[in-house]
């Protein structure tokens, strides 16, 4: 496999990088992100996570490369867990994202596919598996995530993801709920007409910012890759904004910096 393994290093290289970006885009007022997590970066930090096991058992080949992952490592003070996947399933993703819950949960947001069904987004802790949203339901159709915040003031996150960037192109909210220990994810809102990732590439063009004086903000190109669109969630639905060009990872960067 003389076209796979050159790649693997730079997809290595490129995560632990990505991953500390996603944390700050939300926590640092407008750090520099392509993808986000969610929290306070203190607590975030306390959780630990990488991919390991690379595999060619799914050959998508998405992110540039036919290398997905076949286990999750986390680490949370002392105690640490190895998840491996079956044989039927990957994890189709760059970097784990590691998200804070308003009780102070550390959580790592990662996609995870499946040989038949396809993508979904899956939140783990130190125990293991904590909540998914359903697989798309079709081998090779994936899911570009953006990150989590609390985008409506409720105090509860919102976890954000592209849809099928490459066919479906549409954004959708899940809400993520607490009670005590039991996490729920229920669909909130959804809207066609964007995308963040095209084949081949190894990075997500979006994220979420928090510039301080409003709401935090979804910063996603539309899906002609022609402008860049200010998200927001009043709670029931989601509206967009013109912010300028769409001008490749720069311009998505400047405006996650709150500099756009």
């Amino acid at each position: 496999m003389p076209d796979r393994a050159p790649r693997l290093p730079l997809r290595l290289w490129h995560a632990p990088i990505r991953g500390a970006v996603l944390i700050l885009a939300l926590v640092a007022m407008g750090a520099l992100g392509l993808a986000a997590g969610a929290g306070q970066a203190g607590q975030a930090a306390s959780l630990r996570a990488e991919f390991l096991g690379p595999t060619d058992r799914y050959p998508h080949g998405v992110l540039g490369d036919d290398l997905e992952w076949s286990a999750l490592r986390l680490v949370q003070g002392a105690r640490a867990l190895t998840v491996t996947l079956p044989t039927t399933r990957v994890f189709e993703d760059l970097a784990p994202r590691i998200i804070t819950t308003p009780s102070g949960r550390n959580l790592a947001m990662v996609v995870q596919s499946d040989a038949r069904l396809g993508a979904r987004l899956a939140l783990y802790d130190i125990g293991g598996l904590v909540v998914a949203t359903p697989f798309i339901g079709q081998r090779f159709r994936w899911l570009a995530p953006v990150g989590a915040a609390d985008l409506d003031g409720d105090g509860q996150l919102e976890l954000a993801f592209v849809d099928r960037p490459h066919l479906r192109k549409t954004l959708r909210l899940f809400r993520l709920s607490e009670r005590g220990r039991q996490l729920r994810l229920t669909p909130v809102a959804e809207m066609s007409g964007v995308s963040n990732h095209q084949i081949g590439w190894d990075y997500i063009a979006s994220g979420i910012r928090d510039c301080g004086s409003d709401a935090p903000q979804i910063i996603v190109p539309d899906a002609t890759y022609q402008t860049l669109l200010s998200v927001r969630f009043d709670g029931k639905t989601l509206t967009s904004a013109r912010l300028g060009a769409y001008a490749r990872r720069a311009a998505v960067s400047a405006h996650l910096r709150c500099g756009g």
